[in-house]
């Protein structure tokens, strides 16, 4: 018995080995087709994936400025505030200009790095580290507020990274929390995309076009009440809702959706969104400190 637990723990161990590898070495640019020809790390080139960042995100996330609709800026002034996957670090820019005292977190060294060149240039601020989120390096009760955005799913262990985000937060802390979309039109064109027309497609399990067809090493696809149910083990405030791009609502080449969009209202395609999309974003407030308190 033994030995097999630490046969399983190496096998999660390679996973998470697998994971600070494959997103240091394809970091979160927004670079689908290697387009970009700014250097990494320039103002230039920030400047550049962030305006694809917001353009895939406007369905859903902005206002009166980016992400304002899903980050609660105003009330993050003077709070902790824990990102758990940093990535190319507009988030983390962002909320350290809402007055947030924010810690960026990340597996990966390339997120790591680009963060800490981002906040360099724009003379910022903020404390940056490269750890893994299955054992977050913090007391309990340490932060107000837990933001990550398409992380989570990515882990050998998501459970672990949940209870450790309700852990570190304080008993009257909230996190905002995105994952894939298992009954979003971007899992659907995937299966079928891989599987329509090959000898056996049957015969195989809905998710293994997924991890296929999604970035990174390993990825995970949740239904709403399946990630509503993992998160009210260690919540007593949960709810989630759908996001979507402009691909979940017209699930077509780019050219072609472009063509498509013009002739449908941003109504229609904002309600849309928020059936058909390919995130899930839940909040999640008021830890249960016993459940939270386990390491």
């Amino acid at each position: 018995m033994a030995q097999e637990k630490r046969t399983t723990a190496s096998k999660f161990g390679e996973i998470q080995t697998g994971n600070e590898s494959w997103w240091s070495a394809n970091p979160m640019a927004y670079d689908w087709h290697g387009e970009l020809a700014r250097e990494p790390g320039t103002a230039a080139w920030f400047d550049e994936i962030d305006a694809r960042f917001v353009l895939g995100s406007r369905l859903f996330a902005h206002g009166s400025k980016p992400f304002d609709r899903i980050i609660p800026f105003e009330s993050l002034r003077g709070k902790r505030v824990l990102e758990i996957g940093c990535g190319m670090g507009l988030h983390t820019e962002l909320m350290l200009k809402a007055g947030a005292d924010v810690v960026s977190t990340d597996i990966s060294a390339t997120s790591v790095e680009m963060t800490e060149k981002r906040l360099a240039l724009k003379k910022l601020v903020g404390d940056v580290r490269r750890c893994d989120a299955e054992s977050l390096p913090f007391e309990a009760g340490t932060f107000d507020f837990v933001w990550s955005w398409g992380v989570i799913h990515h882990s050998s262990r998501t459970g672990r990274i949940v209870r450790e985000i309700a852990r570190v937060l304080k008993p009257a802390g909230e996190a905002r929390i995105m994952v894939y979309n298992r009954d979003g039109m971007a899992a659907w064109v995937a299966f079928w995309t891989r599987h329509i027309g090959r000898l056996g497609f049957l015969k195989r399990s809905f998710d293994e076009p997924l991890f296929a067809a999604t970035d990174g090493f390993m990825a995970r696809y949740y239904t709403k009440d399946q990630l509503e149910d993992l998160f009210r083990t260690f919540f007593d405030d949960v709810s989630a809702q759908v996001f979507g791009q402009d691909a979940d609502v017209i699930p077509l080449p780019g050219r072609l959706r472009r063509v498509v969009g013009k002739l449908v209202s941003r109504g229609w395609m904002e309600r849309r969104q928020a059936t058909s999309g390919a995130f899930l974003f839940l909040t999640a407030r008021s830890p249960f400190r016993a459940g939270a308190a386990g390491r």
